[in-house]
């Protein structure tokens, strides 16, 4: 594509990504939303007769959001650390309890990117950025976004887009969904993906992007209201991020981009929430060492990250003092300081001696320290205290294997999978854990759903193709599992070329 080209298309899809997130899939669809007569913090889920209730199986939403999600790794960096991981699924899981789904799942998981935005793919998938969650001052204010995704999915805005889009195959419509949400960190792969439907974007109109907006921050009150959260920190936080602007490079944070945000907007959500009981609901513990961590993983000089906690230790309350001292600690590790690492978060267990993300961290110094064996003790004992934690179960399975003790950490692993969902790194750390210990065609597999749960199905097939290569012919049940996972991944790849 010429210079000129590129020129003249790129003001086109600022436009058109500008308004496009809200609703995620606007550009695929044209249709005329309900009216929102309803005054009242009283929010009415939509009628059970609207013909979104039947666009889709609850199989085929499950597929659409798994393929939506594969798309997004091959995309983006999602941040796979486990305690983070465990903190934004527990949030989330917190607020859908008051949501009264009509989505039976959610699954949440954060990107790696400095970016304030956040937002909902098919099936229940709702991704913040890092930069939200840094951005952030009080939990309630992350608290108040994810309730606004939630409310697009148990509002069925998405599939009430499906409803009208094209009949595309499930991959191809995931792969253009996740290309139009990503558009912030990927234009390439927007522009590619819009090429084919510009002219379905042109009957795009604002008011169907309001409209959906006013009923996500309308429910989303309530549901923060549900979840004992303060309803007033929506508009609060809308409020920052408009005073804000001009502290942006890009003029507004990507949130305001992609959620367009009028005055009337923030009056009718603030008026609103002012009709909810007053709430008084303190920063979780967790918000704020999760923010530490972000921190830490955010930084490119962790000599300069050390010198950040190191600042912020004469803080106002205990609970803010023990986060920057958490904080230390993972600066110090990073920048390899391990005695200083250690005393810091020895007197933390001494405070509290159950606390998870304490006792991984004083593993992960003992093991980068080289004491290998105490790391193990570390994660054994805390274990025993947590047993099913999936911080806890990944990082020991790790250590084991690094330790030479790769059937104790498929025994774990193996163990933990029969009764939680698979994520990604559970797979990477079992295969490795089944080629240390002499099973081959195992680890092929293993290695398989880590690459199809990253989005990568061909990849996926080459380790099955290998797994069935290893096979003895006389080993037929063996040999049938394999090819009929298979056949599953080459139908999908065959979908996802069609895009």
């Amino acid at each position: 594509m010429s210079n000129a080209s590129t020129r003249h298309q790129s003001p086109l899809l600022r436009n058109v990504i500008a308004y496009m997130l809200a609703a995620i899939i606007l550009t695929l669809i044209a249709y005329w939303p309900r009216a929102l007569a309803d005054t009242t913090p009283s929010i009415h889920l939509p009628d059970m007769g609207d013909t979104s209730a039947g666009i889709m199986s609850p199989v085929e939403e499950q597929r659409l959001g798994e393929a939506f999600m594969r798309s997004v790794r091959r995309s983006v960096t999602i941040v796979d650390d486990p305690e983070v991981d465990e903190y934004i699924q527990s949030l989330g899981y917190r607020l859908v309890a008051g949501a009264d789904p009509s989505t039976p799942r959610f699954h949440f998981f954060v990107v790696l990117d400095p970016n304030i935005n956040a937002f909902a793919g098919p099936g229940g998938y709702i991704g913040v950025h890092s930069g939200l969650l840094l951005a952030a001052e009080t939990e309630s204010e992350v608290a108040s976004v994810l309730a606004h995704e939630i409310a697009h999915i148990t509002q069925r805005h998405l599939l009430r887009a499906f409803e009208k889009a094209n009949r595309m195959n499930i991959p191809a419509t995931a792969a253009l969904i996740a290309a139009i949400i990503l558009s912030g960190q990927n234009p390439q792969l927007a522009q590619a993906a819009l090429a084919t439907t510009l002219a379905t974007a042109e009957q795009m109109q604002l008011n169907f992007t309001r409209a959906h907006e006013l009923e996500a921050d309308r429910m989303g009150l309530q549901i923060l209201a549900s979840a004992g959260y303060d309803p007033r920190s929506m508009p609060a936080f809308f409020e920052q991020l408009q005073l804000a602007n001009r502290f942006y490079e890009g003029g507004v944070p990507e949130f305001l981009r992609t959620h367009p945000m009028t005055s009337s907007r923030i009056a009718d959500t603030r008026a609103r929430a002012e009709q909810f009981p007053i709430t008084k609901k303190d920063n979780s513990f967790g918000f704020a060492l999760v923010q530490a961590k972000l921190r830490v993983m955010a930084a490119e000089d962790s000599g300069q990250t050390v010198d950040y906690f190191k600042d912020k230790l004469p803080a106002d309350t205990a609970a803010s003092q023990d986060a920057a001292r958490y904080g230390l600690a993972l600066a110090l590790l990073a920048h390899s300081e391990y005695d200083a690492a250690r005393n810091v978060i020895s007197a933390l267990l001494t405070e509290s001696p159950d606390n998870i993300p304490y006792l991984i961290t004083q593993a992960r110094i003992e093991s980068a320290a080289g004491n290998a064996q105490t790391a193990l003790r570390i994660y054994a004992n805390a274990l025993k205290l947590y047993p099913r934690s999936y911080p806890l179960t990944l990082l020991y399975a790790t250590a084991l294997v690094n330790d030479a003790q790769p059937q104790a950490a498929r025994q774990l692993l193996q163990e933990y999978l029969r009764y939680r969902d698979p994520r990604p790194l559970l797979y990477k750390v079992l295969a490795q854990a089944d080629n240390a210990a002499g099973f081959p065609i195992e680890s092929q597999q293993a290695l398989a759903e880590y690459a199809y749960l990253n989005g990568r199905t061909h990849t996926a097939i080459e380790h099955l193709n290998r797994a069935l290569a290893m096979t003895r012919k006389d080993d037929f049940y063996r040999a049938s599992r394999i090819e009929a996972r298979l056949k599953d991944l080459q139908r999908e790849a065959a979908q996802e070329t069609k895009l």
